[in-house]
Formats: C-alpha cells, structure tokens, sequence
C-alpha cells in the first residue's frame, strides 16, 4: 500500500481484514493524507474545515471502524446561516417534507433573492433533479455554470445561492465546474433525499478524529507501517512488484501505521515480500496517493494512465485562522454572501485558545486569488471582510492571524474531467489504484476517497 490517506487506510483495513499480509509507506511523519491538523503556539489547527454529509455513510462507517465517530456532531437537519454585510442573517433549513418538497419552504423564504428569481430557482433546481450526468445529452464540454445560465440563473442567484453548495463541494465556482459533477452534487446531497445534505462537523481536531485513531486501527489489524518511507518507483519483480524507496530512510512501526497504499500479501499468510531499508517487494500493490504523485509512480507500467493524470488539474484551498480576544459569532459555522467570506466556522473548542477568546477560521475554497496574497495582503482583505459580517468583531482585538495553503487541495472539477479519471483497475495485473481522483463518480471529497480505498480492496483481494 503506498499512501496513508483515507484511501489507503480504508484499503489496508480492508485487505488485512480478509487476511492479506500488509504493509502501508508513507511519506509523511503522520497519517491522514491531505485531512490533518498540527499544532501551532500551542493551538491545534486543522490544515482545512473538512465537512461532511449525512449521505457520506463510507466515511462514516469507516469513522466507526475507528472508533472516533463520536468526534462528529449532525446536524439533526440541513441548517445553513447566510450572513451579508448589513444584513440581518437569514437561514436556510430544510423542512420535514420529502424531497425535492423539503427545501421549496426555505427557498421561497430566502430573502437575498427576490421573489421572482427564488421562484426561478426553484423551477431549475427541479431541472437539475432530471439531468442524467452520464447521458450523452449532458455534454462534458459545458460548465454548470453554463447550464445554470441557460436555465434563467444570472449572477445573482449563482452567488446567492448555488454556488454556496459547488464552491466547498466541488473546490471551484459554478461558472468553472463540470456540468455531470455539479448536477451529482445537488442530486445526491440535497433533491433525491430530505435528510442527505445534512451536515457533519469534526468536534476534535483531524488528527484527533483520523490520524491516531487509524494508527491504532492499522497496528491491531496487523498492518506494517512504515512511515517517512517515500516511494519513489514501482517495477516489475517476478509474478509480483518490487517498490523502490528512499534508501535507509524508512523505518518499521507497527504500532505507527503510515498513509502508505496497501502492498497485500497472500491471504494464507505466506508471503514474498522482501523487507530491506530501500525496497519492497509484494504480490500487489496498490497506489492511493494524490494523483500529481502518482504520475511519476506509474510511468513507467501505465504510461497511457499517467498521461491522462497529468492533465488533471489541481485546484487550491486557503485556511485563514483569526483567534479574537472575545466571542464576535454566535454561529458554529455561517456562509457569507456579497462578501469575499466564503465559510467560516468556530473552532474555539478544538482549536484550544485561551479562555474568553474565539477561533473563527475562514475557509476559501477555488482560492487560486488567494494562493497568490501575502498574509498581510489576505490580513487586509478578510479583517474588514470579517468585520462587515460580525458586528462585534470590530471592537475586537485580533490575537492571531494565521494562513494555511494546500496548493493541490483536490482534482481540478473542470469540463472533461470525468474522461481523465481512472478507475481502480489498470492494465497491469496486481497494481491497483485508490484515492479521491480515480473515477468513483463522487468529487474529491472524503466520501470518494473511502470509496475508492474500498473498490481498490475488493480487486487487490480479487487477484491474489
């Protein structure tokens, strides 16, 4: 297994559950993949607000699995504060009727739209539900934003309103997703059932609620972990694979499981596998790192795959993280609209500031803007931004202002993606792919990345 993301944990559990002899690198220190916290001045701060859904049930089974499930609080329903600046905040909240029905109360109340355009938007959200994203009549050449267009939906109502869900969900506005993504999302997670849009939060930090507890998982399953071990080339070896490493730089830790795919051996116990400093060697392997990594691993044995890798794109997520001297939010978690405040959640708790203080972190997805500001740049924009939103923020002090990038957040969701997306099966027999960028018909979310480590289990076992 190389890689100890989500995919890979999920796989390696899978694999050493039937009884596969496995062994999981890792490149990092720490488990978890692109979903992490770390600590800084003594707060813990998560690299980004990783929401899910209710309809996420891969993710949260496997949180079950290990035994942190109880570090997400539901929402009982889909409750959304929209905050503007000089506006009273108005909520979208879905009612107890059955889908669609169970969002026209809250739209038709929704006062950033006027009574014209919410009506509008109800008539095409009903379009949406009947759009068939893998039918030939939903051309991958064309944007959401696009279709949204068509159907009667200028820039005010995709503001307002649709891009509050493709923005985090999806990882770029409307006007740049893939039409078959964006249409996936609002039928999965809002029109085809009243209660899947419902949405989760982390309580405890990421490392908290994945990285420790798969730790512990991966070393009572019996899995190898070797992490800070980089994998480097994957060649043939005999009927099995030889993967090359960093030299003497891996190190061995069962009981520190790594974000490293799954290597199974044999399900009866023998195994093959040679243990030294610099390589690998293993019946199957399977690669669920991200994919601007795994492109150099499989050049060499899938060169038609990685060619299709290197034209997804990767699409950038920026944290900004403002600890007050006192409480300027009531929310848990609010959108902004007419404001360049996308999201912003309450991480006081988990964060662990002092008493009296509050940690608001401020999550900018599609930020290829912001992934070129200095932190004083972004300081001078989203303060008063902040501020507009939050009354109470303006006669608050600022303690702390902090900024994390992840520069390839997730896949590019553009038009034609879905072409580029492998799936978990290659050419070539025993390697096998995992991770949120192969085609599980999801966005790179943390529901695709489960799913992904799953589907890539059930083959490697398949072919031992």
């Amino acid at each position: 297994m190389i890689g100890g993301g989500l995919a890979g944990i999920a796989a390696a559990l899978d694999c050493a559950q039937a009884g596969a002899r496995v062994t999981l690198v890792e490149v990092r220190r720490r488990l978890g993949g692109a979903a992490y916290s770390f600590e800084r001045d003594g707060m813990q701060i998560d690299n980004g607000q990783h929401v899910l859904l209710r309809c996420c049930s891969a993710y949260r089974e496997l949180l079950r699995r290990l035994g942190s499930e109880q570090g997400v609080l539901m929402q009982q329903r889909l409750e959304i504060p929209v905050l503007s600046p000089g506006a009273e905040p108005v909520v979208l909240r879905r009612g107890g009727l059955p889908a669609p029905a169970h969002l026209a109360g809250t739209l038709l109340r929704y006062r950033r739209l006027t009574l014209r355009k919410r009506l509008g938007a109800a008539r095409t959200a009903l379009a949406v539900g009947r759009l068939d994203p893998a039918a030939e009549e939903t051309p991958e050449s064309e944007t959401f934003g696009g279709w949204l267009a068509e159907h009667g939906q200028g820039p005010e109502e995709v503001a307002a309103l649709w891009d509050l869900i493709v923005l985090p969900t999806l990882n770029l506005p409307a006007a740049q997703a893939s039409l078959g993504l964006g249409a996936f999302v609002f039928q999965t997670a809002l029109l085809q059932s009243s209660s899947a849009g419902d949405i989760g939060f982390h309580e405890r930090p990421l490392s908290a609620t994945i990285g420790e507890p798969a730790r512990q998982a991966l070393a009572q399953a019996g899995v190898q972990v070797r992490l800070g071990w980089r994998a480097e080339r994957i060649e043939r070896a005999g009927s099995g694979f030889r993967v090359h490493g960093p030299g003497g730089a891996g190190r061995s830790d069962a009981l520190d499981p790594p974000n490293v795919p799954v290597v199974p051996q044999a399900p009866d116990g023998a195994s093959d596998a040679v243990d030294t400093p610099d390589a690998l060697e293993a019946t199957t392997v399977i690669v669920a790192v991200p994919h601007t990594r795994a492109v150099g691993l499989l050049q060499e044995l899938e060169p038609g795959i990685a060619g299709k890798l290197r034209q997804i794109g990767s699409s950038p997520i920026v944290n900004l993280h403002v600890v007050y001297d006192r409480p300027v939010s009531e929310h848990r978690f609010a959108a902004g609209v007419g404001t360049p405040v996308q999201y912003l959640f309450d991480r006081s708790a988990a964060g662990g500031v002092p008493p009296g203080c509050q940690y608001l972190a401020v999550s900018l997805s599609g930020a290829d803007r912001e992934m070129g500001m200095s932190v004083d740049e972004l300081r001078e924009r989203y303060l008063p931004a902040l501020s507009a939103l939050l009354p109470r923020a303006r006669r608050a002090r600022v303690e702390r202002f902090l900024v994390t990038r992840e520069h390839a957040a997730t896949l590019r969701a553009t038009p034609g993606v879905a072409r580029l997306r492998p799936g978990n099966e290659t050419s070539t027999p025993g390697l096998v792919l995992a991770g949120s960028w192969t085609d599980t018909g999801w966005p790179a979310t943390l529901e695709g990345a489960v799913l992904s480590g799953h589907a890539a289990a059930r083959l490697a076992l398949a072919g031992l």
